[in-house]
Order: structure tokens, then sequence, then C-alpha cells
């Protein structure tokens, strides 16, 4: 069998030498994390200690999303490194593979491994009755955080005490890097665990200001690449700079499948890298989108025709009254309490929001909003084209500053624009075509909801209710023109 000789990266050697019951490596793609697990269970089954007839046993479950990138990717990267004469692989469910190897020191090394796939949250019942020493999770960014959970129950019932207990017992983790809204990210950036440990690793290119892409010094597993870092540099062609930003250089961002809707979003010329303050005097158009997941979005349009987007409200599983009561009327007499007391407020909401409900033929959303003292308007069109052209316009608008600014707040609403909001891939063979309406998904609803306010702010003569200090009502109703 041919020598195989695996030498750790700097990143990855911090890695093995960490004994936290949690250890994840991020980075970017091609830079050795997965690797470097496969040594890690490999090693950690070699410094097992032996029961009393000399055994080193462990057990490790391998977790990936897909039962196909299981087959294809993980455990075609376990058999480059541990090959079947050491570990033949039985594909069985679950698929499975066993070593026995006998150590200079006279011991054995009995490590079984399983093979699991996982990506739904319900799935993780697919755990409950292991027993064993320690888990890999594979591209943990696929992974939903609840088999995270019921893992870590799982652990430290391999071998059993009687037969001299693990030495060790923990997860492994590697990803390329999620978004910002990701529990990795949570967990790794903001409030890590006790006993977590997080790794990242450099990036593979560098941006140079006037060279563009460059090559890292610091990048790491270059050598195990035969064009070295024109595996990299052959990628950049084509791709999106949030693309790159992922894969290349290992940084957190929003990749996703599909067509965007909004081509004329550029994230580094439209999002405002801090949080966009409301201008005083000027009316806030409020965008909503109803049904069973209502959603809201805070703009201002100045006086140039700069379309400012401020702020946005998500929720799901309930109705406009209780999103009205327990989501929206605390947000604004807190966030924009000014705007609130003055009633310098324009709410605009989608056409559908004034159908009667079957319950009481005399209610609809716009009613219930007027209801807590606000003027409502239905929309111009609900249209679909329509509604994405008044978007798009605004972002291809160019008057010294960018026409279409959005605010570091809008956390949805950019992830929609850098690809949530899509079009999905239509499955024929040959031509890459897609629908011609978006995908009905998480993003969806509040993009709905800023489209409302583009058509309505595109004409102007905001109408608010500038309603007396003393009453709710909104009788009493002020023009204000752009």
């Amino acid at each position: 069998m041919e020598k195989i000789v695996y030498n750790s990266e700097p990143t990855l050697s911090m890695f093995h030498r960490c004994d936290s019951f949690v250890r994840g490596v991020m980075g970017p793609v091609g830079s050795g994390k997965s690797v470097a697990c496969c040594m890690e269970i490999l090693q950690r089954a070699c410094r097992q200690s032996p029961n009393k007839d000399g055994i080193r046993k462990s057990r490790w479950a391998i977790i990936r999303n897909t039962y196909g990138e299981l087959k294809t990717t993980t455990i075609k990267t376990w058999q480059d490194w541990v090959p079947d004469i050491i570990c033949p692989i039985v594909y069985d469910t679950p698929i499975r593979g066993k070593t026995d190897i006998k150590q200079k020191d006279g011991t054995r090394v009995q490590l079984e491994v399983l093979f699991i796939a996982l990506d739904r949250p319900q799935h993780a019942r697919k755990l409950l009755s292991l027993e064993i020493t320690g888990a890999w999770i594979n591209e943990a960014r696929e992974i939903p955080k609840a088999v995270l959970d019921v893992l870590s129950t799982r652990l430290n019932r391999y071998p059993k005490l009687s037969d001299g207990g693990a030495s060790w017992s923990g997860i492994i983790m590697d990803t390329n890097p999620p978004d910002e809204d990701h529990w990795w990210y949570r967990f790794a950036e903001e409030e890590t665990p006790e006993n977590w440990k997080f790794f990242q690793q450099p990036p593979a290119l560098l941006v140079h200001p006037d060279s563009g892409y460059i090559p890292n010094p610091n990048a790491e597993n270059i050598s195990h690449h035969k064009k070295r870092y024109g595996y990299y540099l052959d990628m950049i062609p084509g791709k999106t700079a949030e693309w790159i930003k992922v894969y290349v250089l290992g940084q957190y961002g929003s990749v996703m499948d599909g067509k965007p809707v909004y081509p004329e979003y550029n994230d580094s010329f439209h999002c405002a890298k801090t949080e966009l303050a409301p201008i005083v005097n000027l009316p806030l158009i409020i965008g909503f989108d109803f049904g069973l997941t209502p959603s809201c979005v805070v703009c201002q349009i100045t006086a140039r025709g700069v379309l400012r987007v401020l702020d946005e409200i998500i929720s799901e599983n309930m109705g406009v009254k209780q999103f009205m009561r327990d989501l929206f009327m605390p947000f604004i007499t807190t966030r924009y309490k000014e705007f609130y007391e003055s009633g310098n407020i324009c709410i605009v909401g989608d056409p559908a929001g004034n159908q009667r409900t079957q319950a009481d033929d005399s209610i609809t959303c716009f009613t219930e909003i007027q209801r807590f003292g606000f003027y409502c308007e239905s929309a111009d069109s609900n249209a679909f084209i329509t509604r994405r052209e008044s978007v798009a316009a605004f972002m291809t608008r160019m008057d010294g500053t960018p026409s279409f600014q959005l605010s570091s707040r809008c956390k949805w609403l950019r992830k929609g624009f850098l690809g949530g909001y899509k079009y999905t891939r239509v499955q024929v063979i040959g031509d890459e075509r897609f629908k011609d309406m978006p995908d009905k998904n998480m993003y969806s609803h509040i993009q709905d909801a800023l489209q409302y306010v583009a058509m309505r702010a595109s004409r102007g003569n905001i109408i608010t209710n500038k309603r007396d200090s003393n009453s709710e009502n909104i009788e009493s109703r002020s023009a204000w023109s752009m």
C-alpha cells in the first residue's frame, strides 16, 4: 500500500491540539478542512486508552446533509486518506466502516465509523439510538442546529465504562462560511459556549485595490493543489463578489442557487456599511405584506428621489392584528417615536388587504391597521413585473450617490437581494431556464412589502396621518410632495 503522509497546516494544527468538547474549523473551499477532520478521527482512535484486552475502541458518526453528498464527497475524502485496505466501507443502513489495526505497542485500534445523512431538524431522530465516542459534522452550515443538539446527548457512550470508557469524547465540525444569521456565526462570533472552540483559516486570495485578487502568502493547503494559487484564481471569472467572498476569501456571506430577481443590486454599492438613521421631518413610508406571515419595511424618499430603506419587521404564523399589537406598535413607538407622535407616517399595503374576512365581513387588513391610528392606502398594483421594476428603477438610477440605499439593519432584505429572493430553475435538459415568478419563501414577503413602497414613493404626494395629539382619529390628513 502506498504510504500516505499528512502534514497539518498552522490553523489545523491548532485544531488538532485542542481538546474542547465542540470544535469547528471554517475556511475557503479546498483548504484541507475535511481531510483534517478525517485525520482527527484516526488520531483520536489511536490515542484512545486500551481496555484490559489491549483494544482501543471508538465509534464515530460522520454527518452530511444529503445522501448524495455523503457518498460522493464525504466518503470519498475519507477513503482517500483511510483507504479500504484499512477501513472497508459497507453500503448498508447506515453506511459504515471498521478498522482493526495493530499498533507497535501491541495494542489494537478498533474504530467504527457510521456515515449518516441529516439535513432537516426532524431527521435528528435517526441519532436517538446511537452510542458513540465522537461525531464529525461535515459542511456544518448545511446542518440544522437541532442535529447538533441531539448529537451532544449521544456522545461518551462508547466504549462503555466497564470497557474502559472514552479517553475523549466530543464533536468536530468543518464548513465553508455560512451567513451571519446561521447558528455557527452566533456561537463562533457572539456567544461561544463554554468548552467550545472555533478556528478560522486565512483567505486563499487577498483583494488588492489596484491588482484585484492576488495570492495570500498565508493561505493554507496551497501545496496540495497542482496549480497552486491558480486553483483559486481560475475560480474568479464569472463569479459574483459574494460567491468569491465565501468560497475564496473564506468570509461569512450568502450564496444561493437560482436566478436572483434583482441582478441590478450591487451589495457594495447599495448596502450601507452602517445603520441608516431616519431624516427628521421626512415622512416614513411603511410597506405591508399580509397573509399569515405579515412583514413590513420602513423607508423614506428624499427630495432628490433617493429611496432609503431603514428597517424591516418579519413575522411568522400570526394575523395582522397580532402583528400590529405585538411587533409593529412596540417597534414604531420606540425606534420611531417622533414620527409616531407627529403622525408623519404613510402605510401602503398589498391590495389584497382590502378583502374582507369570512369570519367578519366588516374587517380587512387595512381596517385592522386603521384601528391602531394609521392612515393606510392600497398599493397601485399587484402585478409582479410592475412591482419588480419599481424597485429596480431606484437601483439603476444615480445622482452622485445611489438612488437606492439599504440600511445594514435590513438583514432579510439583503439576503433576498443576494439570491434568497430568486426564480427557481426549471428542470429541463440543455437550456438554463427559470420560472417567471419568484419563489414564495422566507425572503419573498419582505420583498413584496418593499415593492409596494417603491411604487408609492415613485409618484410622490405622500399622504400621512398628521393626527391630533389627543386623538387616535385619522380623519385629518396632510400631504407631502417630493
